[in-house]
């Protein structure tokens, strides 16, 4: 027995030394897969994850938002101001996927996309009217703010309504009409007919007959 406890006495640094170390090492991998700005995941991760989300057979939304004359920031003000910019971004968009327990990546410079799940348009349109007046806030920037303004493309899925590239490329069709009426949020949800909102975020309740099935 003394033996016995003995060993173990041993081998009890060893084995937390390794627990130590595969925490490390799944902090290290983790983090290599994120955005360092944001904090979000990166495209590949995002979309493994994405995946698993739609796996689940339940109703999801998938956003694809981008904003809104961010060239002229960088322009005018620095790609210090664009930094900025994209880091609040990012993180009002993280916070909102977390709140609605979804997930979010940036898909690459001002392009970001989130899944979260659906319960039915009528939620969609409030959760997208609450997502547009947190992400149009302006953003705090060397003693002033700078003024921000997002599209927001959104496509429904259901199960059976296909996979995850063509979700993501019938949000982001949406989000360029969005872009096209000056900002704001379009939801594609069934063929010809398109759920809209208005540019500074308040629901217009008009049907557009542009969008795309989700």
């Amino acid at each position: 027995m003394s033996h016995t406890m003995t060993a173990l006495s041993a081998a009890l640094p060893l084995m937390s030394g390794w627990s130590v170390h595969s925490l490390w090492m799944r902090h290290r991998i983790d983090a290599a897969r994120r955005d360092p700005l944001t904090g979000l995941w990166t495209r590949d991760p995002f979309e493994d994850r994405a995946r698993k989300s739609l796996a689940q057979k339940c109703q999801r939304a998938v956003l694809v938002l981008d904003l809104n004359r961010f060239k002229e920031i960088n322009d005018t003000l620095g790609h210090a101001a664009g930094d900025a910019v994209i880091r609040e971004t990012g993180q009002r968009l993280g916070w909102w996927a977390e709140e609605h327990a979804g997930v979010a990546g940036r898909l690459g410079g001002d392009e970001f996309a989130a899944v979260i799940p659906g319960y039915g348009i009528d939620k969609l349109r409030v959760d997208l009217f609450m997502l547009t007046g947190r992400l149009n806030q302006p953003v705090p920037f060397d003693g002033h703010f700078i003024e921000v303004n997002a599209s927001i493309g959104a496509a429904y899925y259901r199960a059976g309504t296909g996979d995850l590239s063509t979700l993501l490329r019938r949000a982001d069709e949406q989000m360029y009409k969005a872009k096209q009426r000056g900002g704001g949020w379009r939801i594609a949800q069934r063929l010809t007919v398109a759920a809209t909102g208005t540019v500074n975020g308040r629901r217009d309740g008009r049907r557009g007959t542009t969008g795309e099935a989700a």
